[in-house]
């Protein structure tokens, strides 16, 4: 199967660095309104997904939401979430006051993946 989701060495640092800061954790990535479409991380129950989002897979162990609109323009898609230096859109996520902010680089899966994508899980 292949994943949706992959990270990044420098997420990956920085998961663990907020993991051992606030605890377990988990990533929405909304679709837009005052946090724009960047991933946002909070404590483990500290966001609520709405109804049919979808859950595309795990960083570093962590549920990776994504809002079920912005889920449906992206389903082609592989993410890769990754972390930038500086703030991103908002600062509701973890990260904000570190001077970082998550954000995901997209492409396009082939039509041999397509064909082998892993399952997602939606919020009913």
């Amino acid at each position: 199967m292949i994943n949706r989701l992959d990270i990044t060495e420098k997420a990956r640092e920085l998961i663990h660095e907020l993991e051992a800061k606030h605890g377990k954790l988990m990533f929405y990535q909304a679709g837009g309104c005052c946090e724009g479409t960047q991933p946002q991380c909070f404590e483990e129950g500290g966001y609520f997904p709405r109804t049919n989002d979808a859950m595309i897979g795990l960083a570093e162990g962590y549920e990776f939401w994504v809002d079920r609109d912005l889920f449906e323009y992206w389903k082609h898609a592989h993410f890769t979430l990754d972390v930038l230096d500086g703030f991103g859109p908002g600062g509701f996520s973890l990260e904000t006051p570190l001077g970082k902010t998550f954000k995901v680089h997209y492409r396009l899966f082939t039509a041999e993946e397509l064909n082998d994508l892993s399952p997602i899980k939606r919020n009913e």
